[in-house]
């Protein structure tokens, strides 16, 4: 378990009520459209959109959810490490392997399951444009009221772009002071172009605001 799972580690902080927020506007975004499977992906590179999947998957844990995170990103995995998990198996061993069943592996919040990306493969984009993928996706949908996939940023690799097209809704990560405004707006695009419903953006490695800190601490 690592520190940048605020969520768990310092549940008080401005931080992790931003999560909450994060996980409050997502369900009024999803009253008229069912947000079953979510991606998150980054504009660009530099954004830690690894922790804004994680934390953000224990904030609906933590709201009574059955929540599976899939770590998609197989070129740049984070899942296992943020979590504390093996890797030996994931998506990669479902998809490419053969696994019968699916490898999801418990944490320590209750009603969080995690499937680690599995063993590298020599071309990423391949194996997530496959049938596999699309019936993996399937198969996880059947076993939790939320999925929510980690995947490569979007100006990088096709890979977020193919797996846009399968889920409910796309929320992009953007880093202050980082993403460039026309990174942005072309990731945005090739995401529209393909079709996917983007549900909003999230800005990180924003400052902390130092009133807000005061006022959620409880000590």
């Amino acid at each position: 378990m690592t520190a940048n799972l605020v969520s768990l580690t310092d549940p008080t902080s401005p931080a992790a009520e931003a999560y909450r927020r994060l996980r409050v506007n997502l369900a009024s975004a999803g009253r008229d459209v069912q947000h079953h499977t979510l991606l998150i992906a980054a504009a660009g590179t530099g954004e830690d959109k690894a922790s804004v999947v994680a934390n953000l998957a224990v904030t609906f844990a933590r709201a009574g959810k059955r929540v599976i995170l899939v770590d998609c990103d197989l070129r740049h995995p984070a899942q296992h490490t943020l979590f504390g998990l093996a890797n030996e198996v994931g998506v990669t061993s479902v998809c490419e392997r053969g696994a019968a069943g699916i490898p999801l592996q418990a944490t320590e919040v209750v009603g969080l399951r995690v499937l680690t990306s599995g063993p590298a493969v020599p071309v990423p984009s391949d194996l997530i444009a496959s049938p596999a993928m699309a019936e993996l996706m399937e198969r996880l949908c059947s076993e939790a009221d939320i999925v929510l996939f980690d995947a490569p940023p979007v100006m990088l690799a096709t890979d977020a772009v193919e797996l846009a097209t399968l889920v409910d809704g796309v929320l992009l990560t953007v880093s202050a002071g980082h993403t460039k405004r026309d990174d942005a707006q072309r990731a945005k695009d090739m995401l529209s172009k393909a079709g996917a419903r983007l549900v909003g953006a999230v800005l990180v490695n924003v400052p902390v605001n130092l009133a807000q800190s005061k006022y959620l601490s409880t000590s």
